[in-house]
């Protein structure tokens, strides 16, 4: 079952899904998409950090903080708490398996089809009295070398 489309939102898709979600493409939320589709994951501190930057829109972190919560629960978004308790966002609402590293907090988008049809399959076959199976999130956690230190993505 694997799935061929790897694409975030660029803006045209995003003011798209905000329409289809009653919402308006505020300059605030566009500035956050904007910040997003640079950082890729990114925590509010981190988006609100690249607006002020960019230096075209005033927001609050708190205000960035609520846009992405939404975006996240109407899964335009995808949001995941590292192991400091800080929440990341992720743009990519696409199937992956996300490598985060412990030490710095970031994360990496892994691309393995292969990998996530092999685990589909096997879980089709699973069952677990009393729960039914409403996605696949594979994070797997690692620490960087120190010959290849990864960089924050």
């Amino acid at each position: 079952m694997t799935n061929p489309v790897r694409k975030s939102p660029d803006m045209e898709d995003f003011k798209h899904l905000l329409r289809r979600h009653s919402l308006k493409a505020t300059p605030q939320r566009m500035a956050v998409h904007e910040a997003m589709m640079e950082l890729g994951h990114a925590s509010a501190d981190m988006v609100s950090e690249a607006i002020t930057r960019a230096g075209e829109v005033t927001i609050t972190v708190a205000s960035v903080y609520n846009i992405l919560s939404q975006l996240a629960l109407l899964g335009i978004y995808q949001h995941r708490l590292s192991s400091n308790n800080k929440m990341y966002f992720d743009i990519n609402n696409f199937r992956h398996i996300h490598l985060y590293d412990t030490v710095n907090n970031t994360y990496r988008d892994i691309m393995d089809d292969e990998l996530m049809d092999m685990i589909d399959s096997k879980l089709a076959r699973r069952r677990f009295k009393g729960y039914k199976i409403e996605g696949i999130d594979i994070q797997i956690l690692c620490k960087p070398t120190r010959r290849n230190p990864v960089k924050s993505v």
